[in-house]
């Protein structure tokens, strides 16, 4: 994300997406949804991309 969490921390991990995107804080462990739109217009960089098979 490009503002860091309140924690400090700038790593997230996505873990539900569709029309809103969950996303949880690599260092406190919060959870927040975010609407597509504002997640596409707040994410810097995609770090690690992982397929689950």
């Amino acid at each position: 994300m490009k503002k860091a969490h309140p924690c400090g921390s700038y790593e997230w991990e996505i873990t539900r997406t569709g029309m809103d995107i969950g996303i949880k804080c690599r260092g406190c462990g919060h959870f927040v949804m975010l609407p597509r739109a504002k997640f596409m217009k707040s994410v810097r960089d995609i770090l690690v991309h992982q397929e689950e098979s």
